[in-house]
């Protein structure tokens, strides 16, 4: 049987999801505690892969188990017990067996939180910028965003990724009170691409890139042409969604 395993974590004191040696992670944690509750050793597959220090409302991973779940939440309930209080499992459901969790995407969407005024109780979920943006400048350069298809400005250099094409689905900014929040949908990320589009458009919201500037930069395929990666602790994976022919 494949299961779809729906769960959220602080990213604070991780290395990223993906397991690594001498690092503490996400994918680690959770097969760790699958293993040891299911008495089998158990892998998991995740929807995708969040660096260190990026957090999780959703995150979607796959595991197989020679065994049919009369009541998922029992099973819930233990891991939530089992598990330290920054990752928290919300649901299993039950797929088809050739079900990715990664493959299957349809769309992720991530969400980055910049806060007007300094804030001790979001200091660890956000980033505070003390200035005045152009909000009308960042929404015609998030027009760009989403009629662009090639994202290799924003990623990281010298990466062993060779396809730099994301459809962007949808982007916004939104502004509130206290705070912005970007917010972008797309079938794929590149690493650090949301990190590295979030700080080239605070560039441009404080004037110091032009649309022009914007438009060349993407053109480019230059990431020293771009501006600087914000903090990853303003960034969460919010969502991810499946095609529902998927699930049983």
């Amino acid at each position: 049987m494949r299961y779809f395993i729906y769960f959220s974590y602080n990213g604070k004191f991780y290395h990223g999801w993906q397991k690594q040696k001498n690092s503490v992670t996400v994918q680690e944690k959770i097969e760790e505690s699958l293993s040891i509750l299911l008495k089998n050793k158990i892998q998991v597959i995740g929807a995708g892969r969040t660096d260190t220090g990026v957090h999780a409302k959703e995150m979607v991973a796959h595991f197989d188990i020679d065994k049919y779940f009369e009541n998922p939440n029992k099973l819930v309930f233990k891991l939530n017990q089992f598990l330290s209080n920054d990752i928290s499992v919300k649901s299993l459901k039950s797929v088809k067996k050739n079900a990715h969790a990664r493959f299957d995407a349809i769309s992720r969407t991530y969400k980055y939180y910049i806060y007007k005024e300094k804030d001790v109780f979001s200091e660890e979920y956000g980033y505070h910028l003390n200035y005045s943006l152009n909000k009308e400048n960042i929404n015609e350069a998030i027009k760009i965003i989403i009629n662009n298809k090639d994202f290799e400005c924003f990623t990281k250099s010298k990466t062993d990724v060779t396809n730099y094409l994301c459809n962007v689905l949808d982007s916004k900014w939104i502004e509130l009170e206290k705070k912005y929040v970007f917010e972008i949908t797309a079938n794929r990320f590149l690493r650090n691409m949301v990190r590295s589009i979030v700080g080239t458009l605070i560039d441009v919201g404080l004037e110091k890139k032009s649309i022009n500037d914007f438009n060349e930069i993407i053109k480019s395929q230059d990431r020293s042409m771009a501006g600087y990666s914000v903090p990853a602790k303003g960034l969460f994976l919010t969502k991810v969604n499946y095609p529902k022919e998927i699930f049983k």
